[in-house]
């Protein structure tokens, strides 16, 4: 990971901030430019996303406002409120139906070092409307860039001292050793995303294998972490009834169905801009050439075929589960 970054922009306003001087520390060899602000350098016009996702630099900046956001309606696990935050933007891996790539101009990271300040707005949600789910996997993977950012290492012990905010951590990584370094957090749930093997190795670049991400799945829960499983989103090919069917057998070969905290179903889908900045990015891809169907502003699959995926994998894991755990997620999917 440390050879991949060959170059940092830094904020003006956290040059001196001790994260940002960790942080390049660890990469002795990259080149380090100082902006004004992230924006200038993330937002510009006549980038290649395709091109950036290849050597993404780094970019280390303050988050001013709308560090607490309430989730888009239909993402949650059951929780009454539920807010996200996002202390990254981009992900490390390379997702062909990540939302992501048809969101942001700029495939680079962006890293937003100020904490403490989440952490307070975290605290003053919690003050103004009580009990609240908070989701960190929304704009990046939650645990994917963990050596570097150090970001579940600040925050598990700051949601440990409060029962009443519940943690997710949503995440394709392996990177596990901020949980198994520590005792267990009754108000976290470590969530792992899935797609069958045919899947992962047509379009997810760079994702851990879905044999390791199983093993991880498995020991934390036997160290007592909650595990919430992710097969979001659900994709429709022609052999999809076979896919998925043996993706549900490894997991459950590995995995406690018994003491699973929840599992969350979403087909494909995207909001119609983001899905043609995604099409223009991979016009290649047959994700995006197949047949697909336009609702409320939303692409996604036909109905037919999204019913017909949707019900099979529904039915498929109620050999395992009970239907209390079920969640459907219709936010747009990208871990």
């Amino acid at each position: 990971m440390s050879r991949a970054i060959r170059r940092i922009y830094v904020e003006d306003e956290v040059a001196d901030h001790p994260r940002t001087a960790r942080i390049v520390s660890r990469f002795p060899r990259a080149e380090v430019i100082s902006c004004g602000r992230y924006g200038e350098v993330f937002n510009r016009r006549g980038q290649d996303f395709r091109l950036q996702k290849r050597r993404p630099a780094l970019i280390l900046a303050r988050k001013h406002r709308g560090r607490v956001l309430e989730t888009p309606a239909g993402y949650g696990i059951g929780g009454e409120r539920n807010y996200y935050f996002s202390h990254m933007l981009n992900c490390v891996y390379d997702c062909r139906y990540c939302f992501l790539q048809g969101m942001f101009r700029s495939a680079n990271y962006v890293l937003f070092v100020n904490y403490e300040d989440f952490l307070d707005d975290i605290d003053a949600t919690l003050a103004r409307v009580g009990e609240s789910w908070f989701f960190s996997g929304y704009d990046c993977d939650s645990l994917a860039f963990e050596p570097i950012t150090r970001f579940a290492d600040t925050f598990l012990p700051f949601f440990a001292e409060r029962p009443r905010a519940w943690l997710e951590l949503r995440t394709k990584s392996v990177q596990a050793r901020a949980l198994t370094e520590r005792e267990p957090i009754p108000n976290c749930v470590v969530a792992f995303s899935f797609t069958p093997e045919a899947v992962h190795g047509e379009l997810e670049r760079g994702v851990p294998s879905v044999r390791r991400r199983i093993e991880v799945a498995a020991d934390l829960q036997r160290r007592g972490w909650k595990i919430g499983l992710r097969f979001d989103p659900l994709l429709h090919t022609e052999s999809y009834r076979a896919d998925y069917g043996e993706l549900f057998e490894q997991v459950f070969a590995a995995v406690d169905p018994r003491a699973l905290h929840s599992i969350s179903l979403g087909v494909f889908r995207l909001p119609k801009s983001y899905f043609e900045r995604a099409w223009r990015l991979y016009p290649e891809e047959p994700l995006f050439a197949g047949p697909q169907s336009e609702h409320d502003g939303m692409i996604s699959l036909p109905a037919r075929d999204e019913r017909d995926l949707f019900d099979f994998c529904r039915d498929q894991l109620g050999r395992w589960v009970s239907s209390e755990v079920f969640h459907l997620c219709s936010a747009p999917a990208s871990r």
